[in-house]
């Protein structure tokens, strides 16, 4: 139960940082959100509507204060087939279901899944993430009149000497408002928001997404939107994560997959395309001082006003302005002590990472690399648990009786080494199995303790299996097979 206490931290308690934070954020949304808009092949106030209604939205639902979401590059580039084939409505009617779906992942608790993301994966993202953001603001310095790079340049020097003067008003927020002064004070010809293309002149209204109610409309939407829910929910967790280390506090992920899902499907009821969180403007955000959901309210509010309101004036703002902005933002995310720690961090840890951000070059779909990291991460992590197991053997007396001492963790990766320790051409007349030191972890441990027994046992060995502990001796009742032919001992401590 959400007390009264918790809403006056999470909406009041940083009132000032929160309004002027979410200010820049809602300028900082608008190259982004027309820019995916035509990567999705939508008119650009679909993108723009999404903006508004999932910040909105999400700053009441979501499970992390301060952070942004909104119309998104990794869920735009997957809409542009279903809206070419079908058409808008059929991409507010995926848009819905992938809300549907991001709610029942927050039901199962999906969101306990972040804690299998380890902490290269977790660098390798940020890093690639801080890469793509300098790479879609170079358009924007190719090719561009001289006097662009001149008002970059000026936006930059106030974003980073500012704050040695005063923090009283987020340095980007002035950054914008000056660089926009000057060219309209001096008249410099450079490219503005209203080049960027047509801004929505009214308010989104309340529709149902007009698609037949039938079974082949749901074949056609269910991959899509299954696609992006997974996507939407891997980039918002992410983030979110990544916003809890930059302000050391906790979120609420499973809430964040709820609140991410009543925000899509509020967007596609509103003439808005579905998104995710955004790291770029979430960073911007958290930079600026934002704290508060109440940022978030104000990014997505402020931005209607200005489209609807405000629009002559936002119509004027040098792009050059939120390009030094974004700069910015990609600078401050790079975790730049990570290149110099290659060489000390552990060689696998810096696999992981580099294999992350190449992934992410090679495909520019952050999700894949993610996955990427975290596939490799578990096989070093099962190759490393692995290696601390091992088997020593000892003969009796009498030279009848081999014992085997298993240690350690036996599991899929380390299977086939104990089987392969154990020596089943010796002549013995008994074998025991002394496992108290070892853990059977799943079906291939079992298997590999059927194969050497059944083998054993073949070959006129008596065999014994002692000290299994009650994990793994209900393991060997469930799946095992040697113990249930009555010629071998099984003995748990």
């Amino acid at each position: 139960m959400i007390s009264f206490s918790s809403i006056r931290r999470e909406w009041f308690s940083n009132l000032r940082g929160d309004i002027l934070s979410g200010m820049v954020v809602a300028l900082a949304l608008i190259p982004e959100a027309i820019g995916f808009s035509v990567i999705a092949g939508v008119d650009p106030k679909i993108g723009l509507y999404a903006s508004v209604v999932i910040a909105c939205v999400i700053a009441f639902t979501g499970g992390r204060p301060a952070m942004i979401s909104a119309a998104t590059a990794a869920t735009a580039v997957l809409m542009s087939g279903l809206v070419r084939d079908h058409g808008i409505q059929y991409l507010f009617a995926a848009t819905i279901l992938m809300g549907v779906f991001q709610i029942l992942a927050a039901l199962l608790r999906l969101g306990r899944l972040m804690r299998f993301v380890s902490q290269s994966v977790m660098t390798g993202f940020v890093n690639a993430l801080a890469v793509l953001i300098f790479m879609a603001q170079l358009p924007e310095l190719v090719n561009v009149p001289k006097a662009t790079y001149g008002l970059i340049a000026l936006g930059l020097a106030i974003i980073y000497l500012l704050p040695r003067v005063t923090r009283a008003v987020p340095s980007p927020l002035v950054a914008i408002v000056v660089v926009t002064a000057v060219a309209a004070v001096f008249k410099i010809d450079v490219r503005t928001v209203a080049h960027l293309g047509e801004l929505p002149t009214a308010l989104p209204s309340f529709g149902i997404p007009d698609v037949p109610f039938t079974l082949e409309t749901l074949r056609i939407l269910m991959p899509v939107s299954l696609t992006l829910a997974a996507v939407g929910l891997l980039e918002s967790l992410l983030t979110a994560q990544l916003l809890d280390d930059m302000t050391d506090t906790r979120s609420n992920k499973n809430r964040e997959c709820a609140g991410q899902g009543l925000a899509n499907m509020a967007s596609a009821l509103f003439g808005g395309m579905g998104g995710c969180a955004m790291i770029g403007q979430s960073v911007i955000n958290v930079s600026s001082g934002a704290r508060g959901r109440l940022s978030t309210l104000v990014a997505g509010s402020f931005l209607l006003v200005l489209l609807v309101a405000l629009q002559d004036l936002l119509a004027i703002v040098p792009v050059a302005a939120l390009t030094a902005v974004m700069i910015m933002v990609s600078i401050n995310t790079f975790n730049w002590r990570s290149v110099v720690k290659l060489r000390s961090n552990p060689w696998q840890s810096s696999v992981v990472m580099l294999a992350t951000v190449a992934t992410v070059f090679a495909t520019h779909d952050l999700a894949k690399g993610v996955l990427v990291g975290v596939l490799l991460s578990g096989v070093f992590f099962a190759g490393k648990v692995a290696r601390l197991s091992r088997v020593t053997s000892s003969l009796s007396e009498d030279g009848k009786t081999r014992t085997y001492v298993v240690e350690g963790q036996v599991f899929f990766a380390s299977a086939g080494t104990f089987a392969d320790s154990i020596d089943l051409q010796e002549e013995v007349e008994r074998i025991v199995f002394d496992v108290h030191a070892a853990h059977f972890w799943d079906i291939s441990a079992v298997a590999a303790l059927d194969k050497v027994v059944l083998k054993a046992r073949s070959r006129g060995r008596v065999v014994e299996v002692i000290g299994l502990n009650e994990a793994s001796s209900t393991m060997v009742e469930r799946f095992g097979k040697h113990d249930k032919e009555g010629t071998v001992a099984v003995s748990a401590h």
